[in-house]
């Protein structure tokens, strides 16, 4: 009988092993990108304009999407295999975690252009609630994989460390 690490997962567990993977991948990716955009953008040199700091973070999140699922397709295209468009275009869609995860700094920035509360403040919301997110994106990838807690803790802990870079970089440059 051959080890059960020496098996062939079946298409259906790998199917839905590797989407789990890819949500894991864009929640993360995505959580990162909304906040290290979002501390850029929150530039104290011009008039506050979180309108345009969500903008600007939706679109490079689309565009860090579609780049990425482009070039998955492009990478994995092979003669003779299915179209390249149609490749592509269901690779792009497979990064919709990388978009919904920036959603939180979104509606942030956009409470922040409503005048609920000022942009500086919701950046500082921004930065510690996209931190807490990535400790539960690796907490959640590391459980997923079979790890302990305290394994997965540990995962957590150094998806949280670089919240942490991005938040004491975004307090140094101001």
């Amino acid at each position: 009988m051959p080890d059960s690490h020496l098996e062939e997962p079946s298409p259906v567990v790998s199917t839905g092993r590797v989407r789990l993977q890819r949500l894991l991948f864009g929640g993360v990716y995505g959580t990162v990108l909304a906040s290290s955009l979002a501390s850029a953008l929150d530039d104290e040199s011009g008039r506050p304009d979180p309108g345009y700091d969500a903008l600007w973070i939706l679109v490079a999140c689309v565009t860090a999407a579609a780049a990425h699922g482009y070039a998955h397709a492009i990478a994995h295209w092979s003669p003779g295999g299915r179209g390249v468009t149609t490749m592509t275009v269901r690779s792009v869609g497979t990064e919709w975690p990388l978009v919904a995860a920036a959603v939180p700094t979104l509606f942030v920035l956009l409470g922040a252009y409503a005048h609920w509360w000022g942009e500086s403040g919701g950046i500082e919301v921004v930065l510690l609630v996209n931190t807490a997110a990535l400790f539960c994106w690796g907490l959640w990838a590391a459980r997923l994989a079979g790890q302990g807690w305290g394994a997965a803790c540990r995962v957590g802990g150094v998806d949280l460390l670089i919240g942490l870079v991005i938040i004491t970089v975004n307090s140094a440059s101001h």
